[in-house]
């Protein structure tokens, strides 16, 4: 990757041959899991020459056929039915924690106990509070420790941190963002675990809220304070059981306001209530220079804006095919306009993690690590408690 702000280079690889195996233990085989499974087996031979080697040792899960299967599709050694026996397993040098939001905490403190580095899916954990004890942990462990706020390792979304940090574009003016999802607009859509304040934490909030309050700390800077507004547009929904109705106790919805420390202003807003929306993650910046416009539906373009660009008769947003060798990543893909996708952001992730492990380079501030998972929790709790009194949150972190 370009290391003109600092981003990995891939210069730092090993040569063939003297990459080191790095034995990874994963808990969850859903989603995640295969997402991640798959970055694992792409990263040795398209991060090339690899950093490291990924070996995966093992996967838990809490059914024993399906975690047999898991197992067997992804090439993992062993599989367990208790995540405590795969922490104990000495093959296992990083935990990697694809489970449910509820199942954060508990097992990658005790990885992290355990002398493992901890991979954890986001949001960090179900609030703020909880996430501190995940951060403590690692950091009285002294592990390597990140959270997986992948859209960071979107080569656009690098080519735009470039652009600021570089002084581009200049003073930061607006930071605006809408996340935006259809799938359970349905009132007999099933109350799964994400509709469960118990085992989610949050709704849309903190399953899609996070990721773009984690652009906006990534890009512009922290807030300061933040004004919320969240909404359950449909309060009782089907048990998974068929037993019954259940409660849903999560936001269907968010809107929040955020003022920054620089002096920037933003809106972010998420929803799994838009319909016709797959994945509309779109991102907007506007500086005294240009602006940038980001979708990650169309996540290999970038839209841009030069204020003083010459001639002035045909000054307008530029729509920029992020896939030349000179962008971020692109060095390890295909040749120019030949798109990657969604499931290599996790690639990126992965060899940007391993590098820390191995003294490369630290996991902040390119990627996430549990100080940026808990500052994001941080910012989800004061968005609902601004929510609930009606009025702006500043934003205190614990540190």
């Amino acid at each position: 990757m370009s290391d003109q702000v600092g981003f990995v280079t891939m210069a730092g690889a090993k040569a063939e041959g003297q990459a080191p195996e790095i034995g990874i233990g994963m808990l969850g085989y859903a989603f995640m899991g295969k997402a991640h499974s798959n970055a694992f087996k792409k990263l040795p031979y398209m991060m090339y020459p690899p950093i490291a080697i990924p070996k995966l040792v093992a996967v838990a899960g809490r059914n024993a056929s399906a975690t047999a299967e898991a197992a067997k599709r992804y090439g993992y050694q062993k599989y367990y039915t208790d995540w405590r026996d795969l922490i104990a397993d000495p093959d296992v040098q990083v935990f990697d924690n694809g489970g449910p939001n509820d199942a954060h905490a508990e097992p990658t403190i005790a990885a992290a106990q355990a002398g493992k580095h901890v991979f954890c899916e986001k949001p960090l954990a179900r609030n703020a509070e909880e996430s501190k004890t995940m951060l403590d942990a690692v950091q009285k462990a002294g592990v390597k420790h990140m959270v997986a706020f992948n859209y960071r390792f979107v080569p656009a979304i690098a080519l735009i941190k470039q652009l600021i940090e570089s002084g581009k574009l200049g003073r930061i003016f607006h930071f605006r963002a809408v996340y935006l999802q259809e799938w359970i607009i349905d009132p007999n859509f099933p109350k799964i675990w994400r509709l469960d304040k118990s085992v989610a934490g949050s709704g849309a909030l903190g399953d899609l809220g996070a990721h773009v309050l984690d652009l906006a700390r990534f890009l512009v800077g922290e807030p300061k304070r933040v004004m919320g507004m969240t909404k359950t547009f449909v309060e009782e929904r089907p048990l998974a059981d068929g037993s019954g109705m259940g409660k849903v106790d999560v936001d269907d919805a968010f809107i929040s306001l955020l003022e920054f420390e620089n002096g920037a202003i933003g809106t972010v807003e998420a929803s799994r209530f838009a319909q016709g929306r797959k994945n509309f993650n779109r991102i907007e910046i506007n500086g005294e220079n240009g602006s940038v416009e980001f979708n990650l539906e169309n996540m290999n373009e970038l839209k841009v804006f030069w204020a003083n660009e010459e001639p002035k008769e045909t000054r307008g947003f530029h729509n920029v095919l992020v896939s030349e060798s000179y962008h971020p990543y692109w060095a390890n893909w295909w040749p120019q306009g030949h798109i990657i996708g969604w499931e290599h952001t996790f690639v990126h992730e992965f060899h940007h993690f391993f590098g820390a492990i191995l003294g490369q380079h630290e996991v902040a501030p390119y990627g996430a690590d549990f100080v940026d998972g808990y500052k994001n929790a941080v910012i989800c709790d004061a968005i609902v408690e601004s929510s609930q009194t009606g009025r702006a949150v500043d934003i205190k972190y614990n540190l």
